[in-house]
């Protein structure tokens, strides 16, 4: 069966805050001068929402800007921040707030709002379509499609109705091909196709590799009594530096008696034992933050790896045929632990140089002026004053590098006459575990702790069973004749969903590999901190995955 093909002006893959700032963008361009764009959108969740996970503070310089009258159009952005607090937690029961002063102004959230980023991009989709933008979910980009001289000429989405043997079911259905003049890839990050395109391209030259967290997240009802409203608390310290992992904490009361908090663990970290799950259950342990969730129920979980390289690990963005925006180049700032304003900034750009390309009748070539007019913008000048914060990290740990970046940020604007680098992938920072100190993590109590499958079922995490395993190895020997030896099979722990198993034959003391990928959240984690990079994330079928509700 040979696949149908639609012809349009612009695809744009992934309906994040990136993908959906581009479209609505460019929808606004078409109805302010007449010229006729067509845009689809197209996004794997089953859903526009469905798999977007975040925090999440939002500064909102980018939507004023996108759409100034937000809050007439019922933007689901109404909980105002009214209380900044950081702690550093010193050990399992003790905590030291951080008086404000010192505390880097970009840690400041005065003006900003606590969001479901979910529920944000859900009302971002209905706008989009509001202004004509065709946006397809459940549909999984699988494949770049290129044109004979190399260009980009769209994208597949998957194949259906295949088995894990790879052969047909009588519900085969060949994907769609979506030809385009240009195509966007706003996948998030870590995005697969993105990955592919910065190899095919060679778009990381001169950059530093990008770094990586991974932020576990779970949202509960808490107690009305102890619910305040607007109240956003940050942590550094325990039980990270327990473990010698770089990362912080957050706990932000949001509306309707709920807090969201989670754990962001910096994939930096060099001990194979480390378990970001069980850090994070570990974290809620400690009486400044067990106060807030005692009485409560929690009601969901989920987890998403996060872009945090900034400046020195942005990639080229540009390439015949397409451009990279938001996580997917990876345009977070981490120094205010918020990367949705940039990610919307960075799709507006991409609009503008788009809709100007089009007019021209251009098409396929590369939009190299959208370099320029990136580096023009605030999101440049807000990455590139906040460069150090990262590096300084990871070199110094969570106090130090602190200190270092409220010197930095506070005393001197960013305006330190150097840029420090950082070239070490995560995923080469493993040290072998007969090296590296065992973590004896405690058992889940049900009330405030739990175990990793019974968080999964919260994400309400599905797959079509009878499909190809989407987590694909390159060898399949790697896990048990490598990974295992010499870091344990670290997979077991940084996966934070319980997809990557050592099972052991009771009767012959033989092991076996095994990768649940029902269970599989798509937070990239395995495609990131793999030690030998063996395990190659691809998309399954659309709408598999988590199905978050207002994450």
């Amino acid at each position: 069966m040979e696949r149908e093909s639609m012809e349009v002006d612009v695809v744009i893959v992934g309906a994040g805050p990136s993908g959906l700032a581009t479209a609505c963008r460019l929808g606004q361009i078409a109805q302010e001068t007449g010229q006729e764009i067509s845009v689809v959108v197209v996004e794997k969740g089953s859903e526009v929402g469905a798999h977007i996970l975040s925090g999440a503070v939002l500064e909102p310089r980018a939507l004023n800007e996108l759409f100034p009258n937000w809050q007439e159009l019922g933007a689901p952005v109404n909980t105002k921040v009214t209380g900044d607090e950081i702690f550093f937690l010193t050990g399992p029961e003790k905590a030291q707030k951080v008086p404000n002063m010192f505390v880097p102004k970009t840690m400041h959230n005065e003006g900003n709002y606590i969001i479901s980023l979910g529920n944000l991009c859900r009302w971002l989709g209905d706008q989009a379509e509001g202004l004509g933008i065709e946006v397809f979910p459940g549909f999984a980009a699988s494949e770049v499609l290129y044109n004979e001289d190399g260009s980009v000429k769209g994208i597949a989405t998957g194949d259906s109705g295949i088995g894990h043997d790879g052969e047909h079911k009588p519900s085969y259905t060949p994907g769609m091909e979506l030809h385009a003049k240009y195509t966007i890839f706003s996948e998030g990050c870590r995005g697969h196709l993105g990955k592919q395109l910065q190899e095919k391209f060679n778009l990381r030259e001169g950059t530093d590799p990008q770094h990586y967290g991974i932020g576990i997240k779970e949202l509960w009802d808490i107690d009305p009594a102890k619910h305040q409203e607007g109240l956003v608390v940050h942590t550094a310290g325990w039980p990270l530096t327990e473990s010698g992992s770089p990362g912080g904490a957050f706990l932000y009361h949001i509306e309707n008696n709920q807090v969201a908090l989670g754990l962001i663990t910096d994939l930096a970290y060099s001990n194979p034992h480390v378990s970001p799950f069980d850090e994070m259950q570990r974290w809620k342990t400690n009486p400044e933050i067990k106060k807030h969730l005692e009485g409560g129920k929690r009601v969901s979980y989920g987890a998403r790896a996060i872009s945090k390289g900034g400046l020195q690990s942005l990639p080229k963005m540009t390439f015949p045929g397409g451009l990279l925006v938001g996580c997917n180049a990876g345009t977070l700032n981490f120094a205010k632990i918020k990367g949705t304003h940039t990610a919307m900034k960075s799709g507006m750009i991409a609009a503008e140089i788009l809709a100007e390309a089009l007019k021209g009748g251009r098409g396929s070539d590369e939009l190299t002026e959208y370099k320029d007019a990136f580096e023009k913008s605030w999101v440049y000048e807000e990455l590139h004053a906040q460069r150090n914060f990262g590096p300084a990290q990871h070199k110094f740990g969570n106090l130090i590098g602190s200190a270092f970046a409220f010197v930095d940020i506070n005393l001197f604007n960013g305006k330190l006459p150097f840029t420090m680098r950082d070239t070490t992938p995560d995923h080469a920072t493993l040290k072998p575990a007969d090296q590296s100190k065992k973590i004896d993590y405690p058992k889940p109590d049900g009330k405030i702790t739990f175990a990793k499958l019974d968080s999964v079922f919260l994400s309400n995490t599905n797959h079509e069973e009878d499909q190809p395993c989407h987590l694909t190895l390159k060898d399949p020997s790697v896990p048990l004749e490598v990974n295992l030896p010499k870091w344990d099979e670290p997979a077991q722990r940084y996966c934070p969903a319980g997809v990557y198993e050592v099972v052991e034959d009771e009767n012959t003391g033989d092991k076996r590999f095994q990768i649940n990928a029902q269970n599989c959240v798509h937070c990239k984690t395995c495609d990131i901190k793999d030690p030998t990079q063996n395990i190659n994330w691809v998309a399954p079928e659309g709408t598999g995955g988590p199905n978050y509700p207002n994450m």
